[in-house]
């Protein structure tokens, strides 16, 4: 029996990956994100981390595009090539590690004011309409600048701030799911709570709570960037974020040296663009009501 079940999920797995791969939209956004991890994964092994350091940088402030510099240098002399690479490993752990706290608490709240009602629901709506009603950016700001300053902290502020939406997402898919009628033959039958809760309601919210994590990322790198660039990020980490909040608060529009503020910018959009391109297809696959949509 269970070699059954697990032949039926490998042939659902398998159909779904032959969907989404229909998506040119999607499969360029997979293959982006691909080539972008594997440059985060390899920079410790294919360049050198001294670089980073500013007492060892190797060039003259803000000179441009070379040779030897193929982005130019930043205001203290290292390479903006070396910078941007390293800071992709910052800016895709912190966004990936928010994302993950977010809609893990906005499952479990979305689950649970579903699931028992009642006044859990009512508390845990309540709750949530708390933090949807406050700017979530202005609220990460103020967590970020009471806490200690560090990746840690960026996580923490990010990722408590942007569950409300999942939570709400996660609410309504989980009343569908109850209201059909396997769910009342597995009550009948004496299924309690972790069951019902485990067996049925989880493996059917799954693929949406999969769809919005995609969709999520984006959002939680933006918003790092955007708390690095107030100069509220880990000063000792390179982020995307960090080398634009560097390029303001150095003057490197008034040098001229667009070199420094392209390439950091140009690696937030393209890597928010591939996980909402990954995203939209997804939601396409596994949303049956969008079934046939491009």
């Amino acid at each position: 029996m269970t070699a059954i079940v697990w032949e039926r999920r490998r042939a659902a797995a398998w159909a779904t990956w032959r969907e989404f791969a229909s998506h040119r939209g999607g499969l360029v956004g997979l293959l982006g994100l691909g080539a972008i991890a594997l440059l985060a994964l390899l920079a410790p092994l294919l360049t050198d981390q001294t670089g980073l350091d500013v007492t060892r940088a190797p060039g003259r402030p803000f000179e441009p595009p070379s040779g030897e510099f193929w982005l130019g240098t930043d205001n203290t002399g290292r390479s903006v090539l070396l910078l941007t690479w390293w800071g992709t490993r910052v800016s895709l752990v912190v966004g990936l590690s928010a994302t993950v706290l977010s809609v893990l608490i906005g499952t479990l709240v979305g689950v649970a004011a579903a699931h028992f009602g009642g006044w859990t629901s009512a508390l845990l709506m309540r709750f949530t309409d708390f933090f949807l009603v406050l700017p979530s950016l202005v609220l990460a700001i103020a967590l970020s600048t009471v806490l200690p300053r560090g990746l840690g902290t960026i996580v923490l502020a990010i990722g408590a701030t942007s569950w409300p939406a999942t939570a709400r997402l996660v609410r309504a898919q989980t009343l569908a799911v109850e209201a059909r009628p396997f769910i009342e033959r597995a009550k009948a039958l004496g299924g309690g709570h972790a069951h019902v809760i485990g067996k049925h309601v989880l493996p059917a919210v799954l693929p949406l709570v999969f769809v919005n994590t995609t969709l999520t990322v984006a959002g939680a790198i933006i918003a790092e960037s955007t708390l690095s660039f107030l100069g509220l990020g880990d000063p000792t980490q390179i982020s995307w974020g960090s080398m634009l909040h560097a390029a303001n608060v150095h003057g490197a529009v008034s040098q001229r040296a667009w070199w420094f503020l392209v390439p950091p910018g140009l690696g937030v959009v393209l890597v928010v663009l591939a996980f909402t391109m990954c995203g939209r297809a997804l939601e396409t696959v596994l949303n049956p009501r969008l079934k046939g949509e491009r």
